[in-house]
């Protein structure tokens, strides 16, 4: 096939679709989730129970008595925890329904002699039967952290139920107990004693075996997760890793990001030749590409459809960030898939870029001015630094970092100073000080990644926030005067998100839909850095190369923004460690591919 670029008209592709009927596995997954509800409301509340909704609640598994309370409780929070792994096909979810619904049926016959409640629990286990085949959605990867994650948040979840439980029966409360003495009540509850609250009648039953259900429920979810077998996060074999290089350095030149795909926190696939591959993350069910596939475009194909393949295989959401437009357009050729334009690359042409010209002022000024404040810059390949330096990088990089995770995903290489990476470049900015400080002289680092041959492309930018701002324009500079000398022709900048709308909306004639998306996007800038950002690479006078996010459907779009935003760092769901653990950092320094901000205000 041709992997010629399309023409403007399809840089935002739409594809004519009806709307999507609703598939079993989703249908299932919803009634689940809505006899799971039912179960919980029905286990808990008293009141709810003999209210106007008696006729519907009754059918559900153990609406009356202390063992009934409980067993509606469990198989309510049971039925919610599949209702999600029913909704995306998964195996296992299916597996662990069949033998809940016919648990739930005959516990409705032999505790509440209910035929009717027999019935619904079948009805629901029917369609799953008939439709076995609709369920066969492999195991995400997993690590048993998820047993901590989830003993955290089901442990906080039964408090808090817990609490309710306990005061939903504020007639047959015994004095008037505290919320300490309640709370002492769940947490020993929870483990199977009985606490400082008591009851008339029985509903001190009633509340003791619900509160055991949850206690239950928290203990075996948490030993399943932490003895089931472990299946490690994505990582990059050797010999994965070789076979990417091995491509790169065929094939490298076409996309500036191709050298991003060997972070070692990715997974491959590769097409059945072996001549093309690509690389992803999964995060939050949402298997993650980023940039174009990497190796030959006619055998593109191939490996896009092995990742499709594995996509429909686990019941991923397919999704690639920041492809190209000659990769936007095999995609949705291939695929069906669609594709919105999300912003613009911004790359330097060496022979181009001059500080003469008043477009350039206010960088060469900027550049003059730190240079006479006694700073030098220094721009060499990674190979050529000795091992003392480049461990003074390493820490320098690391400290100067400012948040707790390295940000980055389809933009950042997430390590400096590799020994297989020693064609990387590093830009680096001293200054002899009195008193020198922990790294020396070191003020400031960039670090550029091959781009083919003649090309590099940026992938982090750090700098000590006692340095004098102008940093980052000190040493951009510096490594465009200094490309010649390694034979690189082009540089590729930072990635300006919604680039396009926000030129398009300051000028003369800009509609009030055009200015409304503009000003939406400068309010968010002051969290996101969107405006800065292209204010900032606009200053060296690029050409813009637009790039675009593929997808599936437009319900899909946010569910893969938030993924997104998971892999680049910018939301991290993992447990922290107490504060008192942590390692002791510098506040608000620069962060991965991102300008500093006082750099960004100073110029």
């Amino acid at each position: 096939m041709s992997g010629g670029v399309p023409n403007r008209s399809s840089r935002v592709r739409r594809l004519v679709r009806g709307p999507r009927p609703e598939s079993v596995p989703a249908l299932v997954g919803r009634a689940c989730a809505l006899v799971g509800l039912l179960d919980v409301a029905a286990g808990v509340f008293p009141r709810f129970r003999h209210s106007r909704m008696h006729t519907l609640a009754e059918v559900l598994p153990g609406s009356f008595g202390p063992f009934a309370a409980a067993l509606s409780l469990s198989a309510g929070i049971l039925l919610l925890l599949l209702a999600h792994g029913l909704k995306r096909s998964k195996r296992r979810a299916w597996r662990a329904a069949v033998v809940l619904l016919p648990a739930g049926a005959a516990a409705q016959f032999v505790y509440r002699h209910s035929v009717v409640g027999a019935l619904i629990s079948i009805a629901l286990l029917v369609p799953l039967l008939v439709h076995r085949d609709q369920f066969a959605a492999l195991p995400d990867p997993r690590s048993r952290w998820r047993a901590l994650a989830n003993f955290v948040l089901m442990g906080a979840g039964s408090l808090g139920l817990g609490l309710v439980i306990v005061s939903v029966h504020p007639n047959r409360l015994i004095g008037d107990p505290s919320l300490a003495d309640r709370l002492t009540h769940v947490l020993y509850g929870l483990f199977g004693f009985e606490g400082p609250v008591d009851y008339a009648g029985n509903t001190s039953w009633t509340v003791a075996f619900s509160l055991g259900a949850l206690g239950w429920l928290t203990a075996v979810t948490t030993i399943y997760l932490a003895f089931r077998p472990e299946h490690p996060a994505a990582r990059l074999t050797e010999e994965d890793e070789s076979r990417l290089r091995a491509l790169l350095d065929r094939h490298g030149r076409r996309d500036s990001l191709g050298h991003f795909a060997l972070r070692r926190d990715k997974a491959v696939v590769f097409s059945p030749s072996g001549k093309a591959a690509v690389t992803y993350r999964v995060v939050s069910g949402v298997m993650l590409a980023s940039g174009d596939p990497i190796g030959d475009v006619e055998a593109w194909p191939g490996a896009i459809e092995r990742f499709m393949d594995e996509a429909r295989a686990h019941s991923w959401t397919p999704a690639v960030m920041g492809c190209s437009e000659t990769g936007g357009e095999v995609w949705t050729r291939e695929t069906g898939l669609d594709a919105l334009e999300l912003g613009d690359e911004a790359v330097v042409d060496v022979a181009d870029f001059s500080l003469a010209g008043r477009a350039m002022r206010n960088v060469r000024q900027m550049v003059k001015r730190i240079e006479r404040a006694g700073y030098e810059t220094r721009v060499r390949r990674v190979r050529d630094l000795g091992e003392a330096e480049l461990d003074r990088i390493r820490r320098a990089a690391e400290d100067w970092r400012g948040t707790d995770t390295e940000r980055g995903f389809s933009m950042a290489l997430g390590r400096v100073g590799d020994p297989a990476d020693g064609d990387c470049l590093i830009a680096t900015a001293h200054k002899a000080d009195e008193i020198p400080g922990p790294y020396g002289d070191l003020k400031a680092i960039l670090h550029f990644v091959p781009w083919g041959p003649d090309g590099v492309s940026l992938d982090l930018m750090r700098r000590d926030r006692a340095a004098d701002p102008g940093m980052n324009e000190l040493l951009i500079v510096a490594a465009l005067q200094a490309a010649p000398r390694f034979a690189v022709t082009r540089v590729s900048l930072n990635f300006a998100m919604f680039r396009s709308a926000l030129a398009r909306g300051e000028k003369i004639g800009a509609g009030p839909v055009l200015r409304a998306w503009r000003g939406l996007l400068v309010f968010l800038s002051r969290w996101f850095q969107i405006e800065s950002l292209y204010k900032f690479n606009a200053k060296f006078q690029p050409r813009w190369e637009p790039r675009f996010v593929v997808y599936r459907a437009s319900g899909d779009l946010p569910r893969i923004g938030f993924a997104a935003m998971q892999a680049e760092g910018f939301v991290d769901l993992a447990l922290p460690l107490p504060r008192i653990l942590r390692r002791r950092t510098k506040p608000a320094r620069v962060c991965a591919h991102r300008p500093a901000e006082r750099d960004v205000q100073a110029a």
